[in-house]
This record gives C-alpha cells, sequence and structure tokens, in this order.
C-alpha cells in the first residue's frame, strides 16, 4: 500500500483526496459586456453581408447495394468518365432523372 504526503504531488494513479479543489466564482447576474452586445445583434444582417451560400440539409443517404453486371459497370464507367464522375454517382444521378417515368 502506498501513502501519498500532503505536501507531494500527486500523479494521475495517487488518490484524488489529496488533490487541492479549485475555487469556482459565482457570476451574481452579471454579464460579459461582449456576450451582452451578441445577444442584442441581429445576426441576420452579417449572415446576408458574408455573401456564403446557403446550407441546403439534404436526409442522410441510406446505403444500400445491388448486384450489377460488369458489362453495365463498365458502360456506367465509360459515361460517367465522360462528365468527370463516378460510376456510382452516374448511377444516382441516373435514378434521380428517370424515377418519375416509373
Amino acid at each position: 500500500m502506498r501513502y501519498w504526503p500532503r505536501g507531494s504531488s500527486t500523479s494521475a494513479a495517487g488518490p484524488a483526496r489529496y488533490m487541492r479543489k479549485q475555487s469556482r466564482r459565482k457570476t451574481s447576474g452579471r454579464k460579459d459586456a461582449q456576450l451582452a452586445e451578441f445577444e442584442q445583434r441581429d445576426l441576420g444582417t452579417d449572415i446576408r453581408r458574408s455573401r456564403v451560400k446557403p446550407v441546403v440539409i439534404r436526409a442522410k443517404p441510406h446505403p444500400t447495394s445491388i448486384l450489377l453486371d460488369a458489362d453495365l459497370v463498365n458502360r456506367l464507367r465509360e459515361k460517367a468518365a465522360k462528365r468527370g464522375l463516378g460510376y456510382q454517382t452516374m448511377l444516382k444521378v441516373i435514378v434521380r432523372e428517370h424515377l418519375e417515368e416509373y
């Protein structure tokens, strides 16, 4: 059994009872001036002024697997390469474009 004297520093393995407690200050209803200003400002004008494109939140994609013939995958890869896409992305584009037809 190890003993740690009160004046010595303790390691991570040492008991917590010898560590000093940190004092906590209570804020008596006072707010930081910067926080008060932030709460009063309308951030809409800042956002509009920044000219950042709006964030589009899409539904989380649902992973799926599908078995395709090798010749179909090769044709998809050829068509996708012409557009600068991957074949899986090309497949998603085709499905989105033609889903309403069925």
